[in-house]
Parts: C-alpha cells; sequence; structure tokens
C-alpha cells in the first residue's frame, strides 16, 4: 500500500489533508482515486489507514479509517555520524540506513575528509539528503523522517556526547573490542537507548581523532577482520545495533 507522510497539522476531525508534490504523485503517477485507501504517517510516529474522499486542485482529502498500532520504528534511537565521503557514496548512505530504521544522520568533515564543502553548498546538499530520507522512509512505510543536521566539524561532535547512552566509533586500529561483544553486554541490561554511531571518511580517522572521543566516553570498536568501505561500515554497524538492541531479525 501507498505510504506518505503530512505534517502533524494536516491531520484533524479524522480527515487527512495531502498537498504539495505528493498531490501529482497520487493523481498523475499511481492514478489512485476516490476510495482507494493509503497509509499516512505525521513523522511523529503516528501511522494511519486512510481512504480517499475528496481529490481537489492542489489538495486530496481522506478520511482516517484506523490507526495502525503495529511498531515500525526501533525500540533505540540510532544516530550515523559520517564522515563525508566523495560521489554520491552519501545518497546510498541515507537511503539504506532510513530503511533499517536508523533515527538521525549528521554528516561530518574530519582531517582526512577530501570532499570540502562550503556552506552554501553543504546546505544545498543537506537539503537533498533530507528529501532522500523522506522518500525512503515512505517506501519502507515508516512512521517518522530521519532527520539529517547540518554538516559539523569533528570537534563539534564531542560537545553531542553527553545525550547518548552508548557511543561507538569502528576503527580499523581497534582489535580487541569487538562490536558484538559490548552490544551483547548491553544487551542483558536493556537500559540503553540513545546510541551513537561514528564512522569515517574514506581515509579513516586520525589517531588524535579516536581518542578525543574515546576521551568523552566512546567506544572504539572492530567490525570485524576486514576493512570496509565507509559507505558499506555505517550500514553495517547500524545493522548490528539494531539488529542485537532494537527490532531487526
Amino acid at each position: 500500500m501507498h505510504h506518505f507522510f503530512v505534517e502533524p497539522e494536516n491531520i484533524k476531525s479524522g480527515k487527512v489533508i495531502i498537498s504539495g508534490s505528493d498531490v501529482r504523485h497520487i493523481t498523475s503517477s499511481l492514478r489512485l482515486d476516490v476510495e482507494d485507501e493509503i497509509t499516512v504517517a505525521d513523522g511523529a510516529g503516528n501511522k494511519y489507514l486512510v481512504e480517499l474522499s475528496s481529490i481537489e486542485d492542489g489538495m486530496v482529502i481522506g478520511e482516517i479509517k484506523d490507526e495502525i498500532l503495529k511498531e515500525v520504528e526501533a525500540r533505540v534511537n540510532v544516530t550515523l555520524v559520517q564522515g563525508l565521503p566523495k560521489s554520491k557514496k552519501m545518497d546510498l548512505i541515507v537511503q539504506k540506513c532510513t530503511e533499517l530504521g536508523i533515527n538521525e544522520v549528521i554528516p561530518v568533515e574530519t582531517k582526512r575528509t577530501v570532499v570540502k564543502l562550503k556552506d552554501s553548498k553543504a546546505k544545498r546538499r543537506v537539503k537533498r539528503w533530507q528529501k532522500i530520507a523522506k522518500e525512503a522512509a515512505k517506501q519502507s512505510g515508516r512512521a517518522q523522517i530521519p532527520k539529517v543536521r547540518r554538516l559539523m566539524k569533528f570537534k563539534e561532535i564531542k560537545e553531542l556526547l553527553e545525550d547518548y547512552d552508548l557511543v561507538l566509533i569502528p576503527w580499523e586500529d581497534e582489535v580487541q573490542i569487538k562490536l558484538k561483544d559490548v552490544l551483547g553486554e548491553l544487551k542483558e541490561t536493556e537500559n540503553t537507548k540513545n546510541i551513537m554511531i561514528i564512522i569515517g571518511p574514506e581515509g579513516g580517522f586520525s589517531s588524535k581523532e579516536v581518542e578525543l572521543v574515546k576521551d568523552a566516553g566512546a567506544y572504539s570498536v572492530t567490525l570485524g577482520s576486514r576493512i570496509l568501505r565507509t559507505e558499506t561500515a555505517g550500514i553495517v554497524a547500524t545493522t548490528m545495533v539494531l539488529y542485537e538492541l532494537g527490532d531487526l531479525g
């Protein structure tokens, strides 16, 4: 069933109002009509079964038939801090991590980041990534759209760590602490709600960057014996966390 997002204020008195580009998608691309059913979410965790009742210029109105109580969001909130990669790799990372159930993505510029974005270009990229997150959330039937935050400098990340119960930084030079072991111990406590995963760019992290976040309480971990590409590492780490502590599998 086709899935859409609307602002919470567009859901009232048992009706849903859909506007903007989704109207054209519903009427022209999907060719839906009155009495067809869709699902609608408000981005705040609420999801509904909706029957289309009226299609007018620039607006589609539907009646709520039922509230969908099935839990589609993960039990833990995962934030991915992603070292800015080259080319369009960030598009893939945002799309797939949204499908997996991530809560937030923070692009970050590190010492070894090859791509350097000026403020105006960075804002355009973030807008693009947010659109990708929305489309991926629609495709995967989520009740929330992950937030893509502004491009940050790596030193800014340290100031965010206190808001998280667990901070993980996969690092190729870490050989002793395995991510699966850390997650296995946490699974028994069930007290971890907010998790941050920090992934480096193509060149990886410098040792100073790793020590910076470790000093603030982060765990450096290994994902395994093979070195993963930056666009693979974030997806793999997110999958492992949500498998052990969330709802995957």
